[in-house]
């Protein structure tokens, strides 16, 4: 059984600061992508930042300076800290592991992730 299982989310002004956490259970060992998706309203779901077994990072344009992806494998956690929210980062935020083809943000590659969270919610008013 694998699980990855979001908390964090919540609704909050333009400007706020929010951190979203991902805990992975029954997950095999490994050196993963791991990844924040985003599905926002009338657009596609999305990567917004990506984590790789190394450590290197990568972000949107729209949210980098913003936002910082970070992972502890031994404890099978990743979060996401966002930082000077916008009324544009509102979305259902899924956090997801695997083996995609290339680690990198955007609409594509995401079926080659293996495990997906059930997503939370981030709703920023302005």
């Amino acid at each position: 059984q694998v699980q990855l299982v979001e908390s964090g989310g919540g609704s909050l002004e333009s400007g706020d600061t929010l951190r979203l956490s991902c805990l992975g259970t029954g997950l095999p060992g490994g050196a993963y992508c791991t990844a924040w998706f985003r599905q926002s309203p009338g657009k596609e779901r999305e990567g917004v930042a990506v984590i790789d077994g190394g450590g290197g990072t990568k972000y949107l344009d729209s949210v980098e300076g913003r936002f910082t992806i970070s992972k502890d494998n031994a404890k099978k956690t990743a979060n996401l800290q966002m930082n000077s929210l916008k009324p544009e980062d509102t979305g259902m935020y899924y956090c997801a592991a695997g083996w995609p083809r290339y680690c990198n943000v955007g609409v594509t590659g995401q079926g080659g992730f293996g495990y997906w969270g059930q997503g939370t919610q981030v709703t920023v008013s302005s």
